[in-house]
């Protein structure tokens, strides 16, 4: 090299000092800033030297360039002299940013400017004071910031719609959990760091705008626009600030303690809102007497002249990922979630309709007025919310039946736990993707599940005390799992303890079997259901008038023979508290194991024992010896012995068995042979679909011989029920349940009368330019039907793009999806892609349906392979809908090729959702799946060749 050469390179590494710093720091893992100076924080948590007291943020959107700019002045409080400040912010532009001593607030200083570093991996940013922040002394924040509004579906993003004349409109609008207030506005986002928030917006004329509170006054500003003023908001985490500007229309009432509930949605869909009202008004009203607790919203804040009314707000946004979200005082909604319309919604829509709105409203207690410290606890939050869907409609609407669909909750919960891939309900979780895998089953359903199995040992009015002196206690705090333990165990006043602990002396002779050192030991016996994960299986053997009990884990896939089946089993136990009755019981024997077995003393000879009552308790239970043959024989002779819940439970326990290789298929299958004489429809359900999954299954494996036997067999068992249902809206919710899955499965199957009659309803909509009412019941199933030919698919696909029904739109599309036209479902994924037709909301869902169909799994899988960096831009790694695609894709697979191929795709992501706890999932169910079939396909094809008719 030359000297002048030398001498260049020199001169380089002199200047760039900061550059070799870097080198340096990142061989130690030291944070470099974006302008590589080092970043004076290396933690994903922001430290807690400092803490939020107050926002002042003022927001202005502009809906035309599709960016906004801001500036959030925050108040905050020293705790240990610091030299920086440490806050979030993701793909904001920080224009200024000052720091204002508190001594200077009263002047008007406008403070010394910062230096601001950002570190794009944390989503930090830190404001770096020339002097040290004093400890015990507040300061003001001054940060201005601009963005565009985010494409996706978190942060401040833009929504569309499209008005009945074709004229697109805009709006903008937040979503903010469990990490993206910091895409809106730099500020502390965690949830422990609760602060006050007052907020302006700008807005054109045309528009309004909400927030979280109520709006005290409107300003005329240069320009034409107005600049909204919202109160000052209760004490809350930054994921639950909200704010929309939009057009919409809204319907309102007051509930009796003077809450204005408001319901909104576009301009053309406002007569979809009357239902979502009514149902708002009544659970409120109802949850305040629950909880004892007055809307928190009405609670805290104070009412002055400005305002004579505290307002809660439900809005329907068009582009929505999730079904809702509960922000305070703002709650939001995919359209499905609350847009209701008679003509097109059925009685499935109105219960799912009216356990969201159960389920976000529960959450302004659970959630906003007390929320978790950290989310590993987020089942604190979600957990009560699914429990109290169901306390809050049982309540206010029992005809919708709720009760039934809360066994699929915890069916479902313990189709995931039962995997080795599950996870505890209270988890760690630190990095942006980990929270957001944490909003699953586990979290939602398991803690609803293991909630109402507590409170089923604690009795209600236990339990309901513990939920009210927890909310007590931690308004407007922060909670984690044992300080929900211990409120619970300390639930009565003082003349109410016995023994030392909170219990009353009439409900401690009620129910013998809880005593006092049950009761100290509560967070002990919590802890084994929250702090691991699985599911008991208890093993049931009677002998006269003893019954041995044990308790092993319930894990799919895994036979006591396998090599591993011990270490698995290693170190798990739980304290179950078991329910139980006998042919010669008038009420339910209870019974507390803590321990690998133990024994429990009948007080007489009896011919039957069914444990899990009502299916209130979160395990599986396998009956050794004659236990099961005893209990088929019951079903056989005298099936409503036992409530359709146990029924329903005795199905469910049975099939899940076979994949443990307790049961065998064919006796799980025998037990089902007394539905011919089921008179309640949930048990009718839960059997035909296990036989629907087996058919579906036999179809996508291409198994002809086995999946042409199960046809025969569900239409040749069940013809006479399928025969009994009408094509109509009458009966019950569970009647009109019924009705729309049999004649759902019948058609799919090849029914000609249901194929017949549902082609005849489709050929009268379709003359009739779709004013003919259909019976929404069976509005699904005729569309099916009339997508099977080119020109319905046609006829549907247009008509799909017009409708103002959510609801109607998504049977449209369910039904295009079941298309045998390849190139028809492929034209569905490009449509969902450009997400103009159909709206990118909705891609997972589609995907998902094709991959069921055996003519779209192999085009849904490819499409996932072949565009997964596309679908990251469209969605968050972690995400529901990142989740839904993979798990919709690929959890049916049943082949070695099969699960070798998804193997070796998911090993080639190198940091693009390797670490993704659903890959895990999906590669065990696919394992499961495929030694299912090994181990059952030979037995299915037998008892179908001596239980099949042959014509």
């Amino acid at each position: 090299m030359s000297a002048m050469g030398k001498i260049l390179i020199l001169q380089v590494l002199k200047m760039s000092a900061w550059f070799q710093l870097a080198l340096i720091c990142k061989a130690h893992q030291d944070p470099i800033a974006t302008n590589g100076h080092l970043f004076p924080w290396n933690k994903v948590r922001l430290p807690d030297k400092i803490v939020p007291v107050h926002y002042d943020l003022r927001i202005h959107p502009n809906l035309t360039s599709l960016n906004f700019t801001g500036t959030v002045k925050i108040e905050v409080l020293v705790k240990e002299e610091t030299s920086f400040v440490i806050l979030h912010s993701k793909d904001l532009e920080i224009t200024g940013a000052t720091i204002i001593p508190e001594q200077d607030l009263e002047t008007d200083s406008l403070g010394k400017n910062v230096s601001v570093l950002e570190y794009p991996s944390h989503e930090q940013i830190a404001l770096q004071a020339a002097e040290p922040l004093a400890a015990h002394r507040k300061y003001r924040l001054c940060i201005e910031f601009q963005a565009s509004l985010a494409e996706g579906f978190d942060g401040f993003y833009k929504s569309t719609y499209r008005t009945v004349d074709g004229e697109k409109r805009i709006l903008a609008t937040t979503d903010f959990e469990p990490t993206a207030a910091r895409m809106a506005f730099p500020c502390f986002d965690e949830p422990s760091f609760k602060a006050t928030f007052s907020i302006k917006i700008s807005r054109e004329r045309q528009h309004l705008t909400l927030s979280n509170m109520p709006k005290i006054m409107t300003l005329e500003l240069e320009g034409g626009l107005l600049e909204d003023h919202f109160d000052k908001s209760v004490k809350m985490s930054t994921y639950l600030v909200a704010y929309i500007v939009c057009d919409f229309r809204a319907v309102s009432a007051v509930t009796s303690s003077g809450i204005k509930v408001s319901v909104y949605a576009v301009p053309e869909k406002w007569n979809q809102t009357h239902y979502a009202l009514e149902v708002a008004v009544k659970i409120l009203e109802f949850y305040e007497h629950y909880f004892n607790i007055s809307y928190p919203l009405l609670e805290k804040c104070y009412i002055n002249a400005r305002i004579s009314f505290f307002l809660l707000d439900l809005v329907a946004i068009p582009d929505f990922q999730s079904g809702a979200m509960e922000n305070w005082g703002l709650i939001t909604y995919r359209e499905t979630s609350l847009l209701y319309d008679p003509q097109t919604s059925c009685d499935a829509d109105k219960l799912w309709i009216t356990k969201v709105i159960g389920h976000e409203l529960a959450h302004q207690w659970f959630g906003n007025l007390v929320t978790m410290e950290w989310w590993n606890d987020i089942w604190l939050n979600e957990g009560f919310a699914r429990y109290m869907e169901r306390v809050s409609v049982n309540s206010t609407y029992p005809d919708i039946q709720i009760d039934d669909y809360f066994l699929n909750v915890c069916f479902g919960a313990m189709a995931r736990d039962s995997l080795n891939s599950s996870h505890p309900i209270t988890n760690p979780a630190e990095t942006p993707t980990q929270i957001m895998e944490m909003f699953d089953a586990v979290s939602y359903d398991k803690g609803a599940c293991v909630l109402n199995m507590l409170k089923d040992f604690l009795t209600e009015d236990v339990f309901q005390n513990g939920v009210i002196r927890y909310l007590r206690r931690y308004s407007y705090k922060n909670a984690k799992s044992d300080d929900l333990w211990d409120s619970m165990a300390n639930t009565c006043s003082e003349e109410d303890f016995t023994g030392g602990f909170c219990y009353t002396r009439s409900q401690a002779q009620t129910h013998a079997y809880h005593h006092a050192e049950e009761h100290m030991h509560l967070k002990e016996m919590m802890d084994t259901w929250t702090l691991q994960m699985g599911i008991p299986l208890v093993v049931v053997e009677r002998s006269g008038k003893q019954v041995r009990i044990r308790q092993e884990r319930f894990l799919k896939g895994v036979l006591q023979e396998d090599p591993e089946w011990a270490a698995l089993q290693s170190g798990y136990l739980w304290h179950v508290p078991l329910t139980y009755f006998t042919s010669g019981s008038g009420s339910v024997g209870r019974h507390l194991l803590r321990t690998k077995s133990d024994t429990i003393e009948l007080e007489g000879e009896v011919s039957w024992v069914k444990f899990n009552a009502d299916m209130n308790g979160y395990y599986v239970v396998h009956y050794e010896g004659d236990g099961w043959d005893s209990l088929i024989h019951l079903l056989d002779r005298n099936h409503t012995a036992l409530s359709h819940k146990d029924r329903t439970n005795l199905i469910h326990n049975a099939f899940q068995l076979v994949s443990v290789g307790r049961l065998s298929l064919d006796r799980a299958l025998d037990l089902t042979s007394y539905l011919r004489r089921e008179s309640e429809n949930i048990p009718l359900l839960q059997g035909v679909g296990y036989l629907e999954v087996l058919y579906r299954m036999m179809e996508r494996r291409g198994i002809s011989d086995v999946a042409e036997g199960l046809k025969r067999y569900i239409l040749q068992y069940f013809k006479s029920v399928i025969d009994k249902q009408t094509w109509s809206d009458g009966g019950s919710v569970s009647e009109k349940r019924l009705r729309t899955e049999l004649l759902g499965l019948a058609c799919v199957l090849g029914y000609p009368p249901c194929i017949e009659k549902a082609n005849q309803l489709f050929t009268s909509w379709v003359n009739s330019n779709g004013s003919v009412s259909l019976p929404t019941d069976v509005l699904r199933t005729v569309y099916l039907i009339g997508a099977q030919t080119s020109e319905g698919w046609n006829q549907l696909l247009e008509y799909y793009r017009v409708s103002l029904s959510a609801t109607e739109k998504n049977k449209i599309l369910s039904a295009l999806t079941q298309s045998r036209d390849t190139d028809k479902l492929t034209k569905l994924i490009d449509l969902s892609m450009e997400g103009e037709v159909i709206r990118t909301q909705d891609l997972a869902a589609v995907i998902a349906t094709i991959s069921r169909n055996p003519a779209g799994q192999a085009l849904a899988w490819n499409f996932v392979r072949n565009n997964w960096s596309k679908l990251l831009e469209k969605f968050h790694l972690g995400s529901s809908s990142i989740s839904a695609l993979i798990s919709g894709t690929t959890s049916h697979f049943s082949s070695k090729e099969e699960l070798e191929e998804v193997k070796v795709f998911f090993d080639s992501f190198e940091g693009q959702g390797q670490e993704l706890r659903i890959i895990q999932v999906v590669l065990e169910v696919i394992q499961k799946n495929i030694r299912w079939l090994e181990r059952n396909l030979h037995v299915l094809r037998k008892w179908l060749v001596d239980n099949v008719q042959r014509t």
